[in-house]
Order: structure tokens, then sequence, then C-alpha cells
């Protein structure tokens, strides 16, 4: 596509459109990390990028960049077309989007997808080989539903949604518009509910289900379980990395995102643009606020208010976890000094 072309897109996106410098009119051909990038493909750089020292030995035929004067002058130098906006990683996804030469996906039911009498499906979606779909479930229009899905009956599913292959929706699942689910994820399994009688545990039938609003997107190898009674809800926009668990009734809120390994306890509360690293756990019917950031290896086993940093196991203020962990590697010493003075 024509570096003119880009810069048409990028000026209709959301990245901020600032302006563009147009040495030559060359076709792109691809995407690239500018320390990779070489002749007619496109990268983009940010200020505090520490990859900006190879923009005085890269090939590449055009920049997307923000503000920074110096290195938007050391670029003309170089005789790279430029384009420079507020946001470079959003303009450079939308480039990724349009440069896409992924096989276009195809519409249709396969033959051997095994599709119950009772079930419904819009117009223009792709059912693949293999796939399986119960009773009384109903399928909007611009699915795609990739080899060896399974989906139970009473599940609702709206518009222009991935299903990956090998994914798994259980009963009463309500997933809304533009999900993905990745390969392998299990959505509404039964929950690890239990009730201990005389040395022995009595099994809680899991009767509800789960509801994926709009936007939310899930990846590989992660598990959200349905309540005994009422849902399991994952908030518009929000984002799911590999292998998280999530809990029987957990209410999760708008935009969060949680990185690998995260596990949300049974009947949690998380509220809105909640950001979870890799390995945080939070403990059963906690309350997390709005806006919450959990560093990695964290462990949530009280309610955190709005706007809270946290770090640590147990959970604390990041500030307060920092100043300990500087503490720690001396704890030995301190401990001896300790042991001196009570045998004074």
């Amino acid at each position: 596509m024509l570096f003119s072309k880009i810069v048409e897109l990028i000026k209709n996106g959301k990245s901020g459109y600032i302006s563009s410098v147009m040495q030559e009119d060359v076709n792109i051909e691809n995407a690239a990390s500018i320390e990779f990038a070489s002749k007619n493909e496109i990268t983009f750089l940010e200020e505090n990028n520490k990859l900006k020292n190879f923009i005085y030995e890269t090939s590449v035929s055009a920049i997307i960049i923000d503000k920074n004067k110096i290195l938007i002058e050391e670029i003309k130098k170089r005789n790279v077309s430029i384009i420079i906006v507020e946001n470079p990683r959003v303009a450079f996804s939308e480039v990724l989007n349009l440069l896409d030469k992924r096989t276009k996906l195809k519409e249709g039911i396969s033959k051997t997808a095994n599709i119950a009498s009772s079930a419904t499906i819009g117009k223009n979606c792709y059912v693949g080989e293999n796939v399986f779909i119960g009773e009384n479930t109903s399928i909007g229009n611009n699915n795609y539903i990739f080899p060896g899905t399974v989906i139970l009956d009473n599940v609702k599913i709206g518009n222009n949604n991935f299903l990956h292959a090998n994914s798994v929706i259980y009963q009463n699942t309500k997933i809304k518009d533009n999900c993905v689910i990745n390969a392998n994820t299990v959505i509404g399994s039964e929950g690890f509910g239990f009730i201990p009688q005389n040395g022995k545990w009595i099994k809680m039938p899991q009767t509800g289900g789960v509801i994926l609003n709009s936007g939310v997107e899930i990846g590989t190898n992660c598990c959200i379980d349905r309540p005994a009674v009422g849902f399991t809800e994952i908030g518009e926009g929000t984002k799911i990395d590999n292998l998280v668990q999530i809990g029987h009734g957990v209410i999760i809120g708008k935009n969060c995102a949680f990185a690998a390994q995260v596990g949300i306890a049974g009947g949690a509360i998380i509220g809105d643009g909640v950001i979870l690293a890799g390995q945080v756990g939070v403990n059963n019917r906690v309350k997390v606020g709005n806006n919450v950031i959990a560093s990695s290896k964290c462990g949530i086993h009280c309610d955190i208010n709005d706007g809270e940093v946290i770090s640590g196991f147990p959970a604390m203020k990041n500030k307060s976890w920092l100043k300990s962990s500087s503490i720690f590697k001396k704890l030995p010493e301190l401990a001896k000094k300790l042991r001196q003075l009570d045998n004074k």
C-alpha cells in the first residue's frame, strides 16, 4: 500500500494525527520493529523507547513518531518519511490491521459440524469442522466459530465474535458483540462449589451462567466458572491474558486488563479500569475498587479502595512495599543485633 494511503488511514484514525513528511510515495509492504525494519517497511518510535538509537542505522522507509523535535530532525536527515501523531502505538496498530496478510476468513457451515435442530445461526457466519452447537442456542451475525469448538445448550451469542479452535462454551452463557475467545479456553465450567460435612464434601450444583459483555477478549487456556445461581460477569472492553482463572460468581468491571496467571476466587468484585499484573491472586469475596493497579504476584486478601497502586503479599500500598522490600535483605543482620541486645 502506498505511503500516502497509510497517511490517510491514520488521519481518520484514533492516534491524534498531527502532520506528515513524505520523502517518496513508496509502496509499504510490511510493518516491523525498528531494529529489524528495512526498505518498503514502516515502523514506529515513542519518545522514551530504548530502541531510538536505531534511527541512525535503519533502512526503513517510514516511521510513525510523536512530537519529539530532536528525533524528528534526525529522521529527516536520513530521508525517511514521517507520520507525526499523539500516540504512535495506536497509529501502528491501525497500520498493522491494514497490512495484515493472514488468510481471509471464509463463510459457511462445515459438513462435519454437529448443530442441533433447535439452534439458530445468523447471516455471514463461519462454522468450522467438527464444531458442536447444542439445543436452543442462538448465534447472531458475522460470527467465526473455528474447528473443534463446543457450544452447549441455551447459549446466546451476539454479533461479530471470534471463537477460536477447541474453545468450550457451557450452557447458559451469554456472549454479546465483538468478543474474542482464544483457543482451548473454557467459558462457564462448573464453579468449585463444595460443602464440608462429616469429613466429606457435598457438591453444590452450579446452575448459573456466565455473561461476557461486548468487546471482551480472552486469551488461550483460560477458565471462567459459572456459579450455583446467577452469573459470573465480565464487563465491557475487559482484556484477559492467557492462563487466567476466574472463579464462580465473580463480577468484573469495564475496561480491565489482567495479565497471565491471574487467579480470582469466587464472589470477588473487581471495579472498572483495574490492572492486575502477572500471577496476581484475589481472595474470595474481596472488593477491588476502580482503577486499582496491582503489581506482579500481589496477593489481595482484603478490600482495596479506588485508585490505589498495590504490591506485595499480602498486598499493601506500593510505596510501603518498596520501603519494606529494601529492608528484607538486611533482616538477618537486624535480627542478629536484636539478639545481641537481648543478651545484654
